[in-house]
């Protein structure tokens, strides 16, 4: 064994590796960072300052990390005595101790290139997430990655390093006395209560460039704020109204003309909608796709795409097709929410996955006012994202992969669930039963093949399976197939066929909310009941359900925040794009968006590819209009509000 210099302070010597570790960090977070800035491509320009921005305030970002990183290391050469750590056992503890602790920070690494290759950021909410679902989640890591041949070469690239750098691990200690070590941590544990207490994952966020502001943070410190902010408290991060006028403003923008409020008390967002004429009571099959961007369809596409949506866009020209609707975030829980509830997003966890979500007054209990049998049919475990309790709680039937019985056929499935041809058998099995029994039905179907590791069922479409143009193609080839088999149910003609996205399929973009990856497609399919119409107005996805029941001519009470678009004003159209903790509001060609610290922005956004440019001067109408929203929003939900009650279901004349 080579024979290392040996500083003259002991308690050099002791801590040494510490700076071995702190190199290798520094090195593998400024790799890290190169690849990713090369994984950006045009979203980051070709300007040195951009650059050296990202890595400045990236190494910085990456030493505090290493502070909090560092523990496990920092505690054994503290705690170990040193008879021990300078054996023949405490200098192999060192090497297989450095070389776990290399070989996780370089696994973290990997896993923050796949995540941003799927994502476009470093680790964020979404992660934090995902690590509740491990079965889901490394699943779908297995399926789509070779992770043995990755684990395999991180395994090797970690034995050579640290052969290489062995010096650095020498375990060599002239007479270091647990006192003079104890300082030493002790100073530690002062930098690690400081950095924690002051510095703020946000504080990179100084750049108008989203990509560059990600690359300037470090993932494992992105992860560990994201985890403190899953709960975020509107009312203590964001900028708020005074409590009576977030009400009052919220009642005049919520109020459309067919609707008249119940009551004087200003916090009662209660109305009754009001449709001349009798109800239409038609069956509803709401479809919604995972991660259907607009630009899917040839229509709005990139022409070098090719068109994979043959059939769909086909139905945009016999349907009532919706060109400028947004969704509500970049999960699957944001757009469930907007579709069953009809409210804003509220920071942090969404709804779905919150505690006390238990009888909301929701689309199901409108549509159960009329005997409808209301169903949510997922083809995957409902037990993800808490989607089988919010939904069995909230006036739907739930009904997942569990309800397909042994035997029957699957033509594929992976880790998120069963092909989306199986997934619409089982919904037809749902609608064939309700309509047995002469109830109406009402289902929300949510499909999962357009979904990482995009495998479908073999001879179904002609591009590679695995990729996302097979995912996209076969989910256009899946909702043909389940139309054309639905035209044979006598129950087709009066059933209306409501098909969006929950989400895009990307959230990436180089500012912080980019509109395009928020645009989604809406058909209403109904050949017997609605006349085929092109729709330009800007849209919400909290808007959907509203409009269809106004389809219906239905008559109900109602506390959605959502309005029908046929009865909207002009002018009064707005959207609700948002992230787990920025919260946009789209009102024409303004973005305005709520951040934490009480943190404002408000964009002119580019429609087509994301970019923005500063509003100014600032429409503070707007700003108090987006504020009123989301703090009324989050206040209902936080104080049971949001509740049904006994009276939401009496009937309207």
């Amino acid at each position: 064994m080579p024979t290392a210099y040996q500083p003259t302070s002991p308690l050099r010597q002791r801590f040494r590796p510490l700076w071995w570790l702190a190199i290798s960090y520094a090195l593998i977070g400024a790799l890290t960072r190169i690849v990713l800035l090369f994984m950006a491509g045009g979203g980051v320009p070709h300007n040195p300052l951009y650059w050296a921005y990202a890595f400045g305030v990236g190494l910085s970002y990456d030493l505090i990390a290493f502070v909090y990183l560092a523990w496990p290391l920092m505690l054994y050469l503290w705690l170990a005595p040193q008879r021990i750590y300078t054996s023949r056992l405490g200098q192999w503890l060192l090497y297989v101790g450095g070389a776990v602790l290399l070989f996780g920070l370089l696994f973290v690494a990997a896993s923050e290139l796949v995540f941003w290759g799927e994502f476009g950021t470093r680790f964020n909410f979404i992660a934090v997430d995902y690590l509740v679902y491990t079965t889901e989640v490394i699943g779908n890591i297995r399926e789509s990655y070779p992770l043995g041949t990755w684990i395999s070469l991180l395994a090797l690239a970690t034995l050579v390093v640290v052969w290489l750098s062995r010096r650095g691990l020498q375990a060599v200690d002239g007479g270091s006395t647990f006192l003079q070590r104890s300082k030493v941590v002790l100073v530690w544990l002062l930098i690690t209560v400081v950095t924690a207490v002051g510095i703020k994952g946000t504080f990179k966020d100084r750049t108008d460039n989203a990509y560059v502001n990600e690359l300037s943070g470090n993932g494992v410190y992105e992860f560990f704020a994201a985890f403190r902010s899953s709960h975020l408290d509107y009312s203590r991060f964001y900028r708020t109204l005074p409590e009576d006028e977030a009400f009052k403003r919220v009642r005049e923008l919520v109020k459309t003309p067919e609707a008249t409020y119940v009551s004087d008390d200003p916090h009662d967002l209660t109305r009754e909608i009001r449709h001349a004429g009798p109800e239409k009571h038609l069956n509803v099959v709401l479809i919604s796709v995972e991660s259907l961007s607009a630009d899917f369809l040839s229509e709005f596409a990139d022409k070098q795409r090719g068109n994979i949506t043959p059939n769909l866009d086909a139905l945009s020209d016999k349907s009532m097709f919706f060109e400028n609707l947004y969704a509500n975030g970049t999960r699957t829980v944001r757009g469930l929410e907007a579709l069953s509830l009809s409210v804003p997003p509220t920071p942090g966890d969404s709804i779905v996955k919150a505690h006390n979500n238990e009888n909301l007054f929701s689309a199901a209990n409108i549509f159960n006012d009329r005997g409808y049998q209301s169903d949510f049919v997922y083809g995957g475990y409902g037990y993800f994202d808490n989607m089988n309790y919010f939904f069995s709680h909230n006036g739907y039937r739930a009904v997942d992969r569990n309800d397909i019985a042994k035997g029957e056929t699957i033509h594929h499935e992976n880790v998120w669930g069963v092909a989306d041809e199986d997934l619409y058998t089982l919904a037809l099995k749902q609608m064939d039963e309700a309509h047995a029994q002469g109830k109406p039905f009402f289902l929300h179907i949510m499909t999962t093949s357009n979904h990482r590791p995009f495998t479908v069922p073999a001879n179904r479409v002609p591009q590679k399976n695995g990729t996302r143009e097979a995912a996209v193609a076969y989910t256009d080839w899946s909702i043909a197939d389940f139309l054309k088999r639905a035209q044979d149910k006598p129950y087709f003609d009066d059933t209306i066929f409501v098909i969006t996205a929950d989400h895009c399929a990307s959230s990436a973009g180089r500012t912080s909310v980019p509109i395009n990856r928020y645009h989604i497609p809406l058909w209403i399919y109904s050949p017997k009941h609605i006349p085929p119409q092109r729709v330009t107005r800007q849209m919400a996805q909290v808007d959907i359900i509203p409009t269809v029941m106004g389809l219906l001519n239905f008559s109900y009470r109602s506390r959605f925040f959502g309005a029908d678009i046929f009865q909207l004003e002009p002018g009064r159209e707005r959207a609700f794009p948002a992230t787990y903790e920025k919260l946009g509001y789209l009102h024409g060609d303004v973005l305005t968006v709520l951040e934490p610290q009480r943190k404002l922005e408000q964009i002119k956004p580019n429609f087509s590819n994301g970019d923005a440019v500063p509003n100014t001067p600032v429409d503070q109408t707007q700003v108090d209009d987006a504020t009123a929203y989301y703090q009324v929003a989050a206040y209902l939900f936080k104080h049971g509000q949001m509740v049904k009650r006994a009276d939401d279901s009496k009937p309207v004349n």
